[in-house]
């Protein structure tokens, strides 16, 4: 700013400054005025890559694959609405699995990408590890794509009994390092549908963190 303003080079200016003690107050902020611009050019990058994505998502959209748009439409209504990765959660044992199939066909998505996720209820007829074999043989994947289950025991009491309604549990199906995935899908959701999602590309609005010299200021 110096150097813009009296029309001279960043060195020049860097020599005649070049003395000048700071104190630790002014480090500090010049410090975190760096963090901030380091942070902008990274979040502004990354915003730039999401909004690319969007589009090659909304121009696989206008091709008209009615696999890609099913998966689509069934990542809308049953999927986890973040930023940055792919999150499916259901019950239904053969959705789950035709959403790996999509996730697989259209965006070769390979068996060590994927991890799943339980949250079931044993019995002392079923045990995990019998729901764990269910859902890995339905959706293709290896026992290393298994996460640590969230494990519930039915009461033993008769007053206590519940209905088994959800014999192999709720599967959540995650896919490692899927922001593009995710993006894809999200323009071409949009683009199916006729809406706009800003919040798809940004997520919520983030609270600004207070700047305590600023405020004493």
């Amino acid at each position: 700013m110096i150097a813009q303003h009296l029309g001279v080079s960043k060195s020049t200016v860097s020599i005649w400054v070049r003395d000048i003690e700071l104190l630790p107050r002014q480090k500090k902020r010049n410090l975190q005025r760096a963090r901030v611009v380091r942070s902008t050019a990274w979040s502004e990058k990354h915003r730039r890559l999401r909004v690319q994505w969007q589009l090659e998502g909304r121009e696989r959209a206008r091709r008209g694959e009615t696999l890609h748009q099913a998966g689509c439409m069934l990542y809308w209504a049953e999927g986890a609405k973040g930023r940055n990765s792919v999150r499916f959660v259901n019950s239904d044992g053969p959705m789950v699995a035709f959403f790996a199939g999509f996730l697989r066909e259209c965006f070769e998505v390979g068996p060590d990408d994927f991890t799943f996720h339980l949250n079931a209820y044993t019995t002392q007829t079923r045990s995990i590890d019998e729901i764990e074999a269910y859902w890995l043989a339905l959706l293709g994947l290896n026992p290393e794509s298994a996460r640590k289950h969230t494990v519930n025991h039915f009461p033993t009491s008769s007053s206590g009994r519940k209905v088994d309604k959800l014999p192999f549990g709720v599967c959540m199906l995650r896919v490692k390092r899927s922001t593009r995935i995710l993006q894809h899908i999200y323009g071409a959701i949009q683009e199916y549908s006729g809406i706009d999602r800003p919040e798809w590309l940004d997520g919520p609005p983030r609270k600004r963190k207070a700047d305590p010299e600023a405020d004493a200021a």
